[in-house]
């Protein structure tokens, strides 16, 4: 080429590519740094791989790419030592965007603008999302090479020359424009630089490390590099501790407390796949958070949403994954339609099976303890995912009120002699909260039941799935009925009140509960011998559930909506009960304390009536 300058037209079918890439872009703009610092590594990468096959004679020297801010000037500039380009590389990669029509353009990827950058390899175009200006001076690594400048204003029309230049690689010089002020900001470019290139495989630096000297930040010589070249997740599982893992979770996640074990993933065929995911430790629901996984590309960051490429119950993990079969800039319909992220999805889960199962089979007891942590992800997969379900049959755990551990199968031999109805159906018997429902479970356990303690945030999900997927399984919490209704055994003793009576009593009753708000109590009447209570209130297993799940899925605000609605059972073998049936209007305070006596234990005495109560039993008292 000779050495007058050359103006030409970048070889696009349409003169609005750059409007284009504002516009659709726009949302995106910042991953404009993650392109251009990728570009350089790249470059760099490809230099050391003609080195080692004996192409690249020369020194390598130092490699690092170098990211400056110029305030003052408003530029920034990404610089590397890699393998630059001839004049004739440049008019291939840089002049030369080839796709149909901007119809057709617009009309496929304006939804989707992340896509447009990868579909069309404008890795480097994406530098005019910010800049209004763009130069680019490079010199190739083959011998004799000829320096070459080129720049370009934001329009088709662009200009290269031959250039001075030392040194082989690329500087690419962007003079950021006014609405993207926020570039020219130290902290903003550093932040940005930590976020998408903080594990790529070649040095980055951006400026000088500073420290501390007579109560001043001194700019030392040192350059401050931003990344970690060889990542935990690129190195062997055999050449690691776990405090290596743990120091990485805590250099991924700083407050977070000790993961509670993590899975290496690394494997090759039929996709390329590496990382680490880790179990953290949940203290409650609250502390749940999706997007904790952080997605790579040849260690570069795409992404920290990753549904799609791992199972829904897995984003409740944390951790990174690595592949070079997910293009950097992916699209959502790219993810659903590729058959490698299904194959990737297949293999995580499968991987985090095998890995639970073999804690649960060398280390029984350590598993256990970690139950209250590992439950929710455990229930969260087999609610939502079958081949899971399939697997964490073997590991999913039940706890007793005694906290006593046991698997489906386990449970099932305790129980079934005992907790199996009339119509053959095996009763599991739970309680959501002990101290609440304390009378109800020890009542269960004068009849010999044993009862499990479901108090997690999915139960209620996950009871309806076992329920559906065992059959002959039913779920029954112990204050949803009188203790003998529970697990029927035998049909109920008859109870021989006409109409007229059933009504009147029932009338009683009713008459004396206090008001509540959106609560209707549906008044019935059994013997269930001297001993047991007069009054019992319950709640239906199946509305109450409904009601339950209502409040975590939208969908179901029918049940939410309805009124509480409570069983109120008269037992007709209480002495109490025959002196109110005797004399229905000279008890009357008999039956309200006996109603008062029955919300108290379910905690649905309050307000006024609960302060009636306790002044009426004080005066009582005082009498």
């Amino acid at each position: 080429m000779s050495k007058d300058k050359k103006t030409g037209q970048i070889g696009v079918t349409t003169e609005n590519i750059f409007p284009i890439i504002k516009k659709f872009l726009y949302s995106d703009h910042e991953i404009f740094l993650r392109e251009l610092v990728s570009n350089a590594v790249d470059a760099t990468q490809k230099l050391k791989t003609f080195a080692s096959v004996g192409d690249f004679k020369g020194e390598l020297g130092d490699v690092t790419v170098r990211v400056i801010l110029d305030e003052k000037k408003k530029t920034l500039t990404i610089s590397d030592r890699g393998i630059g380009m001839t004049a004739d590389e440049i008019e291939k990669y840089l002049n030369q965007i080839a796709f149909s029509s901007a119809e057709e353009f617009l009309e496929k990827y304006k939804k989707d603008a992340n896509s447009i950058i990868g579909h069309f390899g404008l890795g480097f175009y994406s530098a005019f999302m910010v800049a209004k200006k763009v130069e680019v001076i490079t010199k190739s690594w083959q011998e004799d090479s000829q320096a070459m400048k080129w720049e370009c204003d934001g329009s088709p029309i662009y200009t290269m020359t031959e250039a001075t230049k030392e040194d082989r690689g690329t500087d690419i010089i962007l003079y950021l424009d006014e609405e993207s002020n926020e570039f020219n900001d130290k902290t903003r470019i550093e932040n940005l630089l930590k976020k998408y290139c903080r594990f790529l495989p070649v040095q980055i630096a951006f400026g000088k490390k500073t420290e501390w000297k007579d109560g001043k930040s001194i700019e030392t010589e040192e350059d401050n590099i931003i990344n970690d070249t060889n990542p935990l997740w690129t190195r062997r599982p055999t050449e690691l501790k776990d405090e290596d893992y743990v120091k990485f979770y805590k250099e991924l996640y700083p407050f977070s407390e000790d993961p509670l074990f993590w899975i290496h993933l690394n494997v090759d065929y039929p996709f390329n796949l590496t990382g680490i995911l880790y179990f953290p430790k949940v203290k409650s629901g609250i502390d749940l958070q999706k997007n904790k996984i952080q997605l790579y590309s040849n260690q570069v960051y795409v992404t920290d949403s990753v549904e799609g490429i791992v199972p829904e119950f897995l984003t409740l993990l944390h951790g990174v994954i690595d592949s070079p079969d997910i293009p950097l800039n992916v699209s959502r319909s790219y993810l659903q339609s590729d058959s490698n992220v299904k194959k990737i999805s297949t293999y995580i889960t499968k991987k985090v099976a095998d890995r639970l199962e073999e804690i649960f089979k060398n280390n029984r007891e350590q598993y256990e303890e970690k139950w209250n942590s590992l439950k929710i992800f455990i229930e969260y997969g087999m609610i939502t995912e079958e081949k899971f379900y399939e697997r964490a049959t073997k590991f999913v755990l039940l706890e007793n009120v005694e906290k006593k551990f046991f698997t489906l199968d386990e449970y099932k031999t305790l129980v079934e002699s005992n907790q199996t109805d009339k119509d053959n159906n095996i009763i599991y018997l739970y309680t959501t909260n002990k101290e609440e429902q304390y009378a109800y479970i020890d009542a269960a356990k004068e009849k010999g039941y044993d009862i499990l303690v479901m108090d997690g945030q999915l139960d209620t999900h996950f009871m309806n799935s076992i329920e559906h997927k065992l059959g002959n399984t039913r779920f029954v919490r112990v204050d949803s009925d009188v203790i003998d209704n529970l697990i029927k055994k035998t049909e109920n003793k008859e109870v021989k009140l006409t109409e007229e009576e059933r009504n009147t009593l029932t009338e009683v009753f009713k008459s004396v509960i206090p008001p509540m708000e959106k609560t209707d109590f549906i008044v019935g009447f059994e013997h269930l011998g001297e001993k047991s209570n007069p009054i019992t209130i319950t709640q239906n297993e199946f509305m109450r559930r409904m009601k339950e799940m209502s409040e975590m899925q939208p969908g179901m605000n029918f049940y939410g909506d309805m009124p509480a609605s409570f069983n109120m059972t008269v037992n007709l073998d209480s002495p109490a009960i025959k002196k109110i049936e005797a004399d229905k209007e000279g008890t009357k305070e008999l039956t309200s304390q006996l109603i008062d006596l029955a919300l108290l234990s379910n905690g649905l005495l309050k307000g006024e009536a609960l302060s009636k109560f306790i002044n009426r039993n004080i005066s009582s008292i005082n009498e």
